[in-house]
């Protein structure tokens, strides 16, 4: 199993317009992946609870929960805060969130990388300043992993923007826990990530098919493919047992 990319869900039912659950499976409906479960207020019964009904909405389209601080909750994906642990846990997909080049530099076997805040964000107000597309860009080119754009990713500009400064996908929470109709909103954004990657093929003169990349890295797929292939990043990572947040 690789990291995340696409765009990827993270949770706070707090802000959510509905259930959480329900407001998962919009997303889901409208071609999410991969979800983040924060809630980390809770007890761990009521989360572990929550991450198993979450898993098995994911489970019916072959998507990942992945679930913020070292406990998995009976899964076998972790998304770690920059404050620790470190080194990181074993698992089959292990993130950290980051916010500068030296938290990248402490890296060691994390399959991927969150940086924010790449814009303002209503949900966490006090962080910044915002990297916006070019201070992405440069935490792109020195990172050892993939990373997710993170952070007031709201619209398909942005997403686009986000890809095209090299992420491999972005995370988002307040646009789609907010949303109305949240598959709608995930459909929006999806398939603005799906064009992003995808070449524009040209025709020559003579008639030779030509590949435009629009600015992005010459091995971007489509969602759901591998993060190492796409984001350029070939570090080979060890064989794992199966098993935010800031």
């Amino acid at each position: 199993m690789t990291g995340p990319d696409g765009v990827v869900v993270l949770t706070d039912r707090l802000i959510a317009r509905d259930r959480l659950d329900r407001v998962v499976a919009g997303a889901v409906a409208g071609g999410v992946r991969w979800v983040v479960l924060r809630e980390k207020d809770l007890p761990r019964a009521e989360r572990a609870a929550l991450a198993a009904d979450l898993r098995a909405i994911l489970a019916d389209v072959g998507g990942t929960l992945v679930v913020a601080g070292p406990d998995p909750l009976g899964g076998d994906a972790v998304h770690l805060p920059a404050a620790g642990p470190y080194p990181p846990p074993t698992h089959t997909v292990v993130g950290r969130s980051c916010h500068n080049r030296a938290e990248l530099d402490r890296l060691t076997t994390e399959h991927y990388a969150t940086v924010s805040p790449v814009h303002l964000t209503k949900t966490k107000p006090g962080y910044g300043p915002p990297l916006g597309p070019d201070g992405l860009r440069k935490l792109v080119e020195v990172s050892p992993v993939p990373l997710l754009a993170l952070g007031g990713v709201e619209t398909p500009d942005q997403v686009t923007a986000c890809v095209q400064a090299g992420a491999a996908g972005v995370a988002v929470l307040g646009a789609l826990m907010r949303a109305k109709n949240p598959a709608e909103t995930a459909a929006t954004l999806t398939s603005a990530y799906a064009e992003a990657v995808t070449p524009v093929l040209t025709q020559t003169r003579r008639g030779v098919t030509q590949v435009s990349e629009s600015g992005l890295r010459p091995t971007v797929p489509t969602q759901g493919s591998s993060l190492t292939a796409r984001s350029g990043h070939g570090r080979p990572q060890p064989q794992t047992a199966t098993n935010e947040g800031k």
